[in-house]
């Protein structure tokens, strides 16, 4: 049976893939507050194609 990405409990068909809804808000509220973030790099900007002509 899955578990609970927050708390590890096993996960609960109505609020699947968490156990309750507390922690579907949880998970919720660090989307909002930016806390999971996808690694990128960062594009050269304009500047640096013009200095190297």
């Amino acid at each position: 049976m899955a578990k609970c990405p927050i708390c590890g409990k096993p996960a609960s068909p109505a609020h699947r893939p968490f156990c309750s809804a507390r922690c579907k808000q949880i998970d919720l509220n660090r989307w909002l507050s930016e806390v999971y973030r996808v690694p990128a790099e960062t594009p050269p900007s304009e500047d640096d194609d013009k200095s190297s002509d």
